[in-house]
Order: structure tokens, then C-alpha cells, then sequence
């Protein structure tokens, strides 16, 4: 079955995507993805040493010719301050790719929505491939796809809360609008959740804490990526009506009398 993701011209092998922040050393990072099957891996270009290669580096960690490297500019407050780190990481040679990211608030790290779009009209006219973490409101991602963004990153609850899918209408009617891969970002805390983004129809789920501070984040690495397949498959399949009254197992007709 070819059931690819593609992705700003991309063909990506799996629909779980991982960050990279939390975990107790490289090492156990690197363990991590392996077992989580992901393709894609998101680095935070302010916080990670992405520019000295002589100090050890998470990127010696993460192949890029087995990995695609998504840089993304957590911490960023500002349109500006995005813009500059998307820039930074051009520059280093890491991606055209960014996972655009510019917060309003410190206590919730909920997305600033009017500077996230500031951001990504620019970086869309420079070229690059841009794909915004926004709120699971369905007009935001709209105009963020209308100004060329490749796919949407609406989140399911506020960045490692682990509340799960607070509103799963919305993004529903994300995924029923958008023409680009929808993918939800942060706010997934377990396996079932991220089964449930994919029984939405979501092309795929990117998440960090919920693996990174996992008492066991190898073995919840691995649990993520099979919840991902079951609810990709269960979409797929498509799920049976829900009804109010019983439905019997075994048909009725020819039953002896």
C-alpha cells in the first residue's frame, strides 16, 4: 500500500516525528528515535550548538542521511527572532526546512499566531519550507496555507502538558480544510492519544516530552510509533457508526426455529 507522507516535495517514511529536547544525554536521545521509527527529527537551532562542530553536538548523533532534520525555532518571542534563527540555521547548512514556532506567552508557550504568520510570509518569499506550530483554530490555518506554508502544526493541548487532544472538533475541521498535511504538534502525553490524532485523519504527529520524560523513553518511543501505525491503519480502514442500540455479532437469518 502506498501510503507515503509527503511533505513540501518530501517523501517521508513514518508519521511519527520526534523533537530532540529532555532527554538525559545524546546517547539516550539517539536510542530514542531509533526505536520511535521516525524519519523526520526536529532541533532547536537556539538551543542546541548547531554551529561549532568542534564540541560534541547532538547532530553527530542524528545521521542526516538516515534522518531529515527539521530545525525549529522554539524560543523565539518575536517574528523577528524567527526569522533570524530559520536564517542561522540556512546558513549553517542544516535545512530550508523550518518548523516555525513563534510564542506569545511563557507560562503556556501558546503560539503568537499574528507574528507566527509575519514570520512565515517571509520565509515562504525566501524560500523556504515552512511549517508553523499554530493553535487548533481552523481560520489561522487557513491563511497560513493560503501564504504558501507546506503543511499546518496545529497543537493538541499546550507544548508538554500532556493533556492530550482538548479539542478534537477543531482539528478535525483543520484536516477537512486544508489541502497540506496536517500535523499535530505538542500536548500528546500518551500512546492512545496519539492513536486518536490519527483515527482524525492527521498525517502525523510530531512529540518530545511525552517521550523524552517517560519514566522508560525508549520503550515509550516505541509504544509511539506503534500507536501511530494502529490509528493511521484504523483511519484507513475507517471505523464502524456509532449506534445507540445493541447489534447482534452473529446474523439472524437461518437460525433454526
Amino acid at each position: 500500500m502506498d501510503d507515503v507522507l509527503r511533505v513540501g516535495g518530501m517523501d517521508i517514511r513514518s508519521r511519527l516525528w520526534v523533537g530532540t529536547g529532555k532527554y538525559k544525554d545524546f546517547k539516550e536521545t539517539k536510542e530514542a528515535i531509533e526505536a520511535s521509527g521516525a524519519h523526520v527529527v526536529t532541533v532547536a537551532v537556539r538551543r542546541v550548538n548547531i554551529t561549532d562542530r568542534s564540541k560534541e553536538n547532538l547532530l553527530d548523533y542524528i545521521d542526516p542521511k538516515k534522518y531529515i532534520i527539521l530545525p525549529n525555532t522554539a524560543g523565539c518571542y518575536t517574528a523577528d527572532d524567527a526569522v533570524r534563527t530559520a536564517r542561522l540555521a540556512r546558513a549553517a547548512g542544516i535545512s530550508d526546512l523550518v518548523k516555525l514556532e513563534v510564542i506569545g506567552d511563557e507560562r503556556t508557550l501558546m503560539p503568537d499566531n499574528e507574528a507566527l504568520l509575519e514570520a512565515a510570509k517571509i520565509l515562504v518569499k525566501e524560500g523556504f519550507i515552512v511549517l508553523p506550530y499554530t493553535n487548533d483554530d481552523p481560520i489561522m490555518a487557513r491563511k497560513l496555507e493560503d501564504i504558501g506554508c507546506s503543511a499546518i502544526m496545529p497543537l493538541a493541548a499546550p507544548i508538554g502538558s500532556g493533556l492530550g487532544i482538548r479539542n478534537p472538533y477543531n482539528i478535525r475541521i483543520i484536516k477537512e480544510f486544508a489541502t497540506v498535511p496536517v500535523i499535530v504538534d505538542a500536548g500528546v502525553g500518551t500512546a492512545s492519544e496519539a492513536a486518536v490524532a490519527m483515527e482524525l485523519g492527521c498525517d502525523a504527529v510530531l512529540m518530545n516530552t511525552a517521550i523524552a520524560c517517560a519514566k522508560q523513553p525508549v520503550m515509550m518511543a516505541h509504544a509511539m510509533r506503534l500507536a501511530v501505525e494502529a490509528g493511521r491503519l484504523a483511519y484507513l480502514a475507517g471505523r464502524i457508526p456509532k449506534k445507540l442500540y445493541a447489534s447482534a455479532s452473529s446474523p439472524l437469518g437461518g437460525m433454526i426455529e
